[in-house]
């Protein structure tokens, strides 16, 4: 093994204890995708075994969506102030894994809720204890380490569908989201334990907690950089797509194409297979070259893919479009994230992270609505039409981002 830390080493500048340090989030953070991946990958078969419309899918992320904006308000505080930053991750891995649990064991519209409302919530509380600890103990290095990170999630969105996928075919689909559940519970304790006993041994460069006064004063720093104010816009507009492409694929898949079980999850797990590819490389090349042009060109490609998916009609064309719009998509996540953690005033990491994440929420609200709304009236197709048109608008904000990085010392 010391032969791979090494060899990355080299590319990276990241020693033995920076690696461990992002892998260890890494595989926490691949957990709530799992969970997350896996709720997603059922809903059309919870759908018709519940008998809801379009729409009422919709409106059931929609709450979903509500739970994880009004998480992000207090988790960044909570983060910044507290500096407990392992108890917060591995609550927030458990939540995730008593939410799908409740998906399986109470399979009703009102237990369907409830548990992505939690999922959505718990999903959200992970990100700003996550993303203060990487960016404070790897400061040079945000882009690999937030690449590494976002790698777990591509990871877990490969696996979890493929898994739940595959046992659909013996259990149902509510065997299959409490089995996927039950397996995270241990790993949110193994977080616990070893994220604690990090945090032990580097406690010197891990960020000190903030007062009242000190929070506010940063938070003001913060929203005062119109560069900030515009990475979060054009951030939601980009993940309210993901988000999109996330809810109404399987659906397609499924519904229009005919895909089933493991054949559907072979098709979703391409999208993070793909990511899993890229989002190291722009990660750490935009370390090297720096956030602008990564992000630009991302989101360019990634416009261009949507469109053509709206004309392809050949099943293996589409899949193949599917992985190449993944691999797009997750190679500007972690430089999005980075730039944000550039930006960021000292010890206002988990806050800046709420922010971003805040807003991104706020923008995915009304989308599965509006979704559901035209699949029901013009047909499914007609959505990734929306979607084109959200991903041009990201576009759009990100040219207006500056030119020159501003580089913290958080």
């Amino acid at each position: 093994m010391n032969w791979a830390f090494a060899a990355v080493e080299r590319v990276t500048g990241v020693d033995r204890a920076g690696q461990l340090t992002a892998y260890l989030v890494a595989v926490g953070h691949g957990g709530t995708h799992w969970l997350m991946a896996t709720m997603y990958i059922l809903l059309p078969f919870v759908r018709q075994d519940l008998g809801l419309s379009y729409a009422e899918i919709g409106a059931v992320i929609t709450a979903m969506n509500v739970a994880a904006f009004a998480t992000n308000i207090g988790a960044g505080p909570l983060v910044d102030m507290t500096a407990r930053r392992a108890i917060l991750l591995a609550v927030a891995l458990a939540g995730c894994a008593v939410a799908l649990l409740s998906i399986g064991l109470v399979p009703s519209l009102l237990g369907l809720t409830v548990g992505v409302m939690i999922i959505g919530g718990a999903n959200n509380f992970w990100h700003p204890a996550a993303f203060s600890y990487l960016a404070k103990r790897l400061p040079d290095n945000r882009g690999f380490a937030l690449s590494i990170h976002g790698l777990g999630a591509n990871t877990g969105d490969a696996l979890g569908p493929l898994v739940a996928g595959s046992l659909m075919a013996w259990v149902g689909w509510q065997g299959a989201a409490v089995a996927n559940a039950l397996p995270m519970f241990a790993l949110a304790l193994l977080i616990l334990v070893l994220m604690s006993r990090h945090e032990k041994r580097t406690e010197k460069t891990a960020a000190p907690a903030l007062d009242l006064r000190a929070y506010f004063r940063g938070m003001a720093d913060m929203v005062k950089q119109r560069a900030v104010l515009m990475l979060c816009l054009m951030a939601g507009l980009r993940t309210m797509t993901q988000n999109g492409i996330l809810i109404f694929l399987p659906m397609y898949l499924a519904d229009v194409i005919g895909f089933q079980g493991v054949m559907l999850g072979l098709a979703m797990s391409s999208m993070q297979i793909a990511g899993i590819i890229s989002g190291p490389v722009a990660g750490t090349w935009s370390d090297k070259i720096g956030r602008r042009p990564i992000v630009l060109g991302g989101l360019m490609a990634s416009t261009v893919v949507i469109i053509t998916l709206t004309v392809v009609r050949h099943e293996a064309a589409f899949v193949g479009g599917i992985a190449m719009l993944g691999f797009l998509l997750y190679a500007v996540r972690p430089v999005v994230h980075s730039w944000m953690m550039d930006l960021t005033p000292p010890g206002m990491n988990g806050s800046a992270t709420s922010l971003m994440f805040g807003t991104q929420g706020g923008f995915k609200m009304g989308l599965p609505v509006l979704g559901g709304f035209i699949a029901d009236t013009w047909g499914l197709p007609a959505v990734f039409y929306l979607l084109a048109a959200t991903m041009l608008a990201a576009n759009v904000a990100a040219v207006a981002l500056p030119r020159r990085q501003v580089a913290s010392t958080a």
